[in-house]
């Protein structure tokens, strides 16, 4: 059996460092930049996958204000104090398909959403916003269908999502031959879903797009 199998000397190392296996597990839940499976995170920690996959329940509970004896299981197990509950936190742990990472709280989707658009403009413009809106409701859609629901010449802010990672090409039309795009995993990661039918209603957000879920309507009838 190997190191692995058994832990190794993973966990009391981990275990002699400030806040334990747990801190130490949330540390590296902090930086990963794409979900991380559990057998990867114990490849990292140099630990079992049973010991992980009960840090990451423990932490998930905790960030969800849970912090009490969870039903038929002992709270040592689990790596989380048996007291009374703690308010949530703004971010919750998700198992996103099949790897697991920290993402801020849907509820506060609103406020993120401000945040971003309002606070954060600069690191995509508004034409990019709602030309990503269009493609993620729309896909696959070629450039000349998003520049007509948006009346404007989407060109270059197709090719700077391309290069952002949140867009690919997925082939052409058959009748036209025009290049279709669509959404890619990284959007999906980006969003904090699985699937693009988890989308939330961003026209809200997108005072140029307040129409677009009727135009789609009406293109279906």
């Amino acid at each position: 059996m190997s190191e692995q199998d058994t832990g190794g000397d993973g966990l009391a190392e981990l275990e002699a460092l400030p806040g334990g296996a747990r801190a130490a597990l949330e540390a590296v839940l902090m930086v990963i930049d794409q979900p991380a499976t559990a057998e990867e995170l114990a490849a990292g920690l140099n630990v079992t996958v049973a010991v992980v996959e009960d840090l990451l329940e423990g932490l998930r509970q905790e960030y969800s204000g849970y912090t009490v004896k969870a039903p038929g299981r002992d709270a040592d197990d689990l790596h989380i104090d048996a007291r009374a509950s703690a308010a949530p936190r703004g971010f919750e742990l998700r198992n996103v398909a099949g790897g697991w990472r920290i993402y801020s709280r849907a509820e506060f989707a609103d406020v993120v959403g401000r945040f971003v658009l309002e606070g954060q403009t600069a690191r995509l413009t508004q034409a990019a916003l709602e030309t990503m809106a269009v493609i993620a409701y729309r896909q696959p859609v070629s450039r000349a269908r998003v520049s007509a629901i948006r009346g404007v010449n989407v060109d270059s802010v197709v090719r700077t999502l391309v290069q952002r990672g949140l867009i690919e090409d997925s082939g052409t039309d058959p009748e036209s031959g025009a290049i279709l795009y669509r959404t890619t995993s990284y959007f999906l990661e980006r969003m904090g879903i699985g699937s693009v039918a988890e989308l939330p209603q961003l026209s809200p957000h997108l005072p140029g797009l307040e129409g677009i879920e009727e135009f789609f309507d009406a293109e279906r009838m």
